[in-house]
């Protein structure tokens, strides 16, 4: 028998392949976040309970039908000497039409995502600042960011490179205007 000599692996595929063959906990939630693996536990009902006020108001309010996940994986871009990002949002926007999650794998890539959602819980640094670099890499048209430590809404647009160029920030009660595809003033109203 004739051993065949591999390529090592390298460091990101040896994250990625760990990474991939994790096998977390029931309402757990693995992430690979710029190099750095991401275990959170199962959210509370007040997060759950503004991801449904908003998805409510997505449904009824757009102008564009959108499909919702608050489940799915994303493979994003990657931060130098990083394997490639893979998150789950709290939530994923997708138009209707492209039905981009009927055949997708558990880690889909993103192109056709209209926003993405995430609703600030254990670790609000990094949803503040380590996932708007992700997404904004990624090109993720939109970022929605529920801010629930300082009672802001914040509506991230204009991706480029490792940030968002646009930010509009509006505290809990005032109304915050969704561009196309949505086309609607987001009320904030219940978030009080």
């Amino acid at each position: 028998m004739t051993a065949m000599a591999h390529e090592p692996l390298t460091q990101e595929e040896v994250l990625l392949e760990g990474f991939l063959a994790l096998d977390t906990p029931e309402g757990f939630r693995a992430e690979l976040v710029e190099g750095e693996i991401v275990v959170t536990p199962p959210p509370d009902g007040d997060h759950e309970d503004y991801i449904e006020l908003i998805v409510q108001q997505v449904y009824r309010r757009s102008r564009t039908d959108m499909q919702f996940s608050g489940n799915k994986g994303l493979k994003l871009g990657k931060a130098e000497g990083c394997p490639r990002d893979h998150v789950i949002p709290d939530g994923t926007f997708v138009a209707r039409t492209l039905r981009l999650y009927r055949g997708a794998d558990s880690w889909m890539p993103c192109q056709g995502v209209a926003m993405v959602l995430e609703v600030t819980s254990t670790r609000p640094k990094a949803d503040r600042e380590v996932k708007r670099r992700c997404y904004a890499r990624a090109g993720i048209p939109l970022y929605l960011l529920i801010d629930r430590d300082i009672s802001e809404v914040t509506l991230l647009s204009d991706p480029r490179e490792d940030d968002y160029r646009r930010r509009c920030t509006v505290p809990f009660g005032k109304p915050l205007a969704l561009p196309e595809p949505f086309a609607f003033d987001l009320d904030t109203a219940d978030f009080l």
